[in-house]
């Protein structure tokens, strides 16, 4: 009796530690399904406000993903991909050739398109879309335009009566995609600024009387309300604020040396221009396209991330998002672009993202 009594109470001690040890388990895997995968995104104040109308709507889908933005500008975007701060790099410039032999592991995958503006704080003007060029933006940022009324800008804009007061240029001082396109658009329009200054996203901006720094787009569109006479590049999902401050938007010369406004419809024209020339790995400037109608400043708003990932799950969480960002359905949807005044990535940029998002492991 004994014996028996003994042996019902280990067969029961044995399924007693089995239920324990299963209940333990789901709650663990439970706990562990739980809690959200972080991801940070750092990078180009131009992409933060789009990502700031994605990132609630996909985590509320996916809700096993917690991903924080923040804009601290390209090159910072850029550096802390590279080094694992950061899963994803926000970055309206491409990585160089040196850096890419450098870290090889380093994707560059394009999100969507934006535009760059030219903007000024000019009283009594600010409702006229003024005419500039890359010679003369060259001229105001490196000195040797130094008033509103010079012969050089007055050529341009005939017509128009303007003030005999400094030009204030504003840049930014941390390194800034915005900086990269805006320095490109200056070196290929200007051999003189090519020759000298040339195009980064941290350049040796020439010392201008009256010239001031400032940081990220926001910082840009400060300065500019602050300064009147100034003028200074923005991206364009900064587009609303600029609206607001009833700052004035410029006509950019192209190459074709036709005076176009930055409009959706003119960087699709410049787009159409340079999109059969992207190479695999997506490193292309779009700027100062051919054409008629082509804007001269437009980019691809890029994703930089190690296709090295610390494990499986990181790796799955970050395909996932991008393959959302850059699906029409998902991410580039209407009204997520057209909020930016972004232009969605053509089908075969998007089979090419695709393709590098793959690579993540």
């Amino acid at each position: 009796m004994f014996n028996r009594l003994k042996q019902n109470m280990t067969h029961n001690s044995k399924g007693i530690a089995l239920i324990s040890t299963l209940i333990i388990g789901s709650l663990t895997a439970f706990s562990v399904s739980a809690a959200p995968l972080p991801i940070l995104e750092t990078g180009s104040t131009l992409l933060y406000p789009l990502f700031n109308l994605q990132v609630p709507v996909y985590t509320k889908k996916v809700p096993g993903v917690q991903i924080t933005t923040q804009g601290t500008g390209s090159g910072t975007g850029i550096a802390e991909a590279i080094s694992g701060v950061a899963q994803l790099g926000a970055s309206d410039a491409y990585m160089s050739d040196a850096q890419i032999r450098m870290h090889p592991d380093i994707l560059n995958i394009p999100v969507a398109v934006s535009i760059q503006m030219i903007n000024y704080n000019l009283p009594g003007l600010n409702q006229d879309h003024l005419k500039l060029s890359g010679p003369v933006l060259a001229g105001i940022y490196n000195g040797s335009i130094t008033n509103w009324d010079s012969p050089a800008i007055a050529k341009l804009n005939p017509g128009i009566k303007f003030p005999n007061h400094r030009i204030i240029p504003v840049h930014r001082t941390d390194g800034s995609g915005d900086t990269f396109i805006f320095s490109q658009y200056l070196a290929f329009s200007t051999p003189q600024w090519s020759q000298g200054v040339g195009y980064g996203t941290t350049i040796s901006w020439p010392a201008v009387s009256g010239g001031i720094g400032a940081e990220g787009n926001p910082g840009m569109v400060q300065a500019l309300k602050a300064e009147p006479y100034s003028i200074a590049y923005v991206g364009i999902s900064w587009m609303k604020p600029i609206e607001k401050a009833r700052l004035g938007i410029a006509m950019l010369q192209n190459r074709d040396g036709k005076f176009v406004l930055p409009t959706i419809m003119n960087a699709k024209a410049a787009l159409s221009q340079r999109i059969k020339n992207t190479p695999a790995d997506e490193r292309i400037s779009l700027v100062f396209a051919p054409g008629a109608h082509s804007y001269p400043i437009i980019n691809f708003e890029y994703v930089i991330v190690s296709k090295n990932q610390p494990n499986p799950q990181l790796a799955a969480a970050i395909r996932n998002f991008l393959n959302w960002e850059v699906d029409p359905h998902g991410g580039s949807a209407t009204h997520f672009m057209k909020a930016v005044s972004f232009v969605p990535l053509p089908q075969s940029a998007v089979m090419l993202s695709k393709k590098q998002i793959a690579e993540i492991h």
